[in-house]
């Protein structure tokens, strides 16, 4: 597994718009469809990468947790499924099933999408606000699998209690580091 950051999208960047699958119910959805009243979160993960096992329980709980505040969480899987069958649409569906992701697991077949949000690792987070502007593009937090650190969440879920009150969100955010997404 390879350790890489995220590329730090500018803040301010509109979110690009997207049609994708959910391997969920195997319908095409927009990001318009999906986004949330106050904000939106767009994460890419994906089936087998160890830093996005070492996070599943926490996305779901701050899915869940932020939903009623009108964030809307959406994951979006990217990887060469050719190299990476592991990654797949039907091993997408099992896996949101067996980890209860409470938001839509979409795929992109043809890695447009994380390369318009130039995402680089697994976990990528990107936080907009009810314009679908850009407002944090940073780590979950300071756990990696193996360091000790508990993940708990924190750097995100700050950026979503600011956004959830109007209050500015630190621009001084640290990367995300994950294994670099599978490109074709």
């Amino acid at each position: 597994m390879a350790l890489t950051p995220s590329n730090m999208l500018p803040l301010g960047t509109k979110a690009p718009n997207f049609i994708l699958v959910d391997t969920k119910d195997n319908i095409r959805k927009s990001l318009t469809q999906l986004k949330g009243a106050n904000g939106t979160l767009v994460m890419f993960i994906c089936n087998h990468c160890p830093f996005v096992i070492h996070v599943n329980e926490a996305l779901v709980k701050l899915a869940n947790d932020y939903s009623s505040n009108g964030i809307n969480c959406i994951a979006i899987s990217s990887n060469d499924v050719i190299n990476y069958p592991q990654d797949g649409p039907e091993l997408m569906h099992k896996h949101a099933n067996e980890n209860n992701y409470p938001f839509p697991y979409l795929y992109d077949e043809t890695q447009d999408i994380a390369k318009a949000y130039d995402a680089a690792c697994t976990p990528d987070f990107f936080l907009f606000d009810s314009e679908l502007k850009l407002v944090y593009a940073g780590q979950l937090d300071d756990s990696r699998p193996g360091n000790g650190i508990p993940v708990t969440g924190k750097d995100l879920r700050a950026a979503m209690d600011a956004l959830v009150e109007n209050k500015p969100i630190n621009p001084n955010q640290k990367p995300s580091m994950g294994c670099n997404i599978k490109w074709k």
